[in-house]
């Protein structure tokens, strides 16, 4: 019975998705680029979508799959922020975007990926490929595969740069994936992309950030530009305010200024028409009954935090109704669905987040059960 009343509850595990306007009817912004996409981080909703699945090439926005690929590297322990990266001749020839490292110079792995973030460096890019999968093609391999297994559809990557080269491309709606990945797991890349002007080579060589919007714009938190003369002008832009933070992702914008205008028009439209709300259970979750466990009570608690996406002026009108089962039988397992509790904006039911145990409680051994009845004959009498 414990089973299927858990397996029941799971099914309520939908959240209602906002839609994303532009992708019909007349468009609330004119934008200059030929495709765009506006999403937020914490729910991965679209807020705003032109052209969001057309293949273009992404010049060096395909660095944040390199970051990425990076970053979770870094966080799981397999690099540290402090190794040494020896520049191989390969990396030091890449052209483009640089900081004109030469073959032998080494680098610790925390200062390449400060030279890819704010100058787009392309021999760091190259060197830090190198440096985690033993060559640009093998790292290729492995930004293919992480393209698949976040839902890119729309992307193939042939280098680690964004350099031109026949079928490298991808999508608005495929950036927006890989760059909320990025930010959503992995919160310290933040402390590289938001640099505005930094240095290397202690003091030596000068760094300025590509994208003008970390300087100009409120709440800029990132994240990557890029152009070529065949993809044009190109970026993923973060920002955040009041704890909403959105991705303005902005694809062959005819020039370097029209690319920032749209990517800020992106952005003003989310921060002015939505905001994210905290949601929590009206009161607080109350002890459920344990039948017949070593302890007789257990700890319910939500799953996850619920962060609901609104539009502006739709904040009164969240409510919340709270399922929760008044006992349950031991064994209880840690994690267990104990209820549920369903998030409604008006009428509309936007989340249903599970409630589980905080902690497991064991069935009463045979002398438990008659040591606690014996106790229970004794404080009646």
């Amino acid at each position: 019975m414990k089973r299927f009343v858990s397996l029941a509850l799971a099914l309520f595990l939908l959240a209602a998705a906002i839609p994303a306007v532009g992708a019909e009817g007349d468009s609330p912004l004119s934008l200059s680029c030929a495709s765009a996409v506006l999403m937020e981080k914490e729910t991965g909703s679209l807020l705003f979508e032109e052209n969001a699945h057309e293949k273009l090439e992404p010049a060096s926005v395909t660095k944040i799959m390199t970051l990425l690929l990076i970053m979770e590297a870094v966080d799981s322990g397999r690099l540290s922020l402090e190794d040494t990266v020896t520049v191989s001749a390969y990396a030091a020839g890449m052209g483009g975007s640089q900081v004109y490292l030469e073959e032998g110079e080494q680098m610790s792995v925390g200062e390449m990926i400060k030279c890819v973030t704010v100058v787009s460096g392309n021999d760091c890019a190259v060197a830090l490929a190198e440096h985690l999968a033993g060559s640009e093609t093998a790292f290729v391999s492995l930004m293919n595969q992480r393209a698949q297994e976040l839902g890119m559809a729309d992307t193939t990557f042939l280098n680690c740069t964004g350099l031109p080269a026949q079928g490298h491309v991808t999508s608005a709606y495929d950036i927006a994936l890989m760059s909320r990945e990025l930010i959503l797991n992995h919160p310290s890349i933040r402390q590289y992309t938001t640099i505005w002007m930094d240095s290397i080579r202690g003091g030596e060589f000068g760094l300025t950030n590509t994208n003008r919007l970390i300087r100009f714009y409120p709440g800029a938190t990132g994240l990557k530009t890029g152009s070529t003369d065949s993809s044009l002008y190109c970026m993923s832009a973060t920002a955040e305010r009041d704890g909403m933070e959105l991705i303005a992702v902005v694809m062959k914008a005819p020039s370097t200024s029209q690319r920032f205008e749209d990517a800020k028009s992106l952005l003003d439209y989310g921060f002015a028409n939505y905001t994210l709300a905290s949601v929590y259970p009206d009161s607080p979750l109350a002890p459920v009954e344990v039948l017949l466990g070593a302890q007789g009570q257990v700890q319910p608690q939500l799953q996850r935090e619920c962060k609901l996406l609104v539009r502006r002026g739709e904040e009164s009108q969240i409510s919340t109704r709270l399922t929760l089962a008044e006992r349950v039988e031991a064994p209880v397992d840690e994690g267990q669905i104990l209820g549920q509790l369903e998030v409604y904006v008006g009428d509309e039911l936007r989340d249903t987040i599970p409630i589980l145990a905080a902690q497991g409680v064991d069935r009463l051994s045979v002398p438990g059960i008659f040591s606690q009845l014996l106790s229970r004959l004794l404080m009646a009498g």
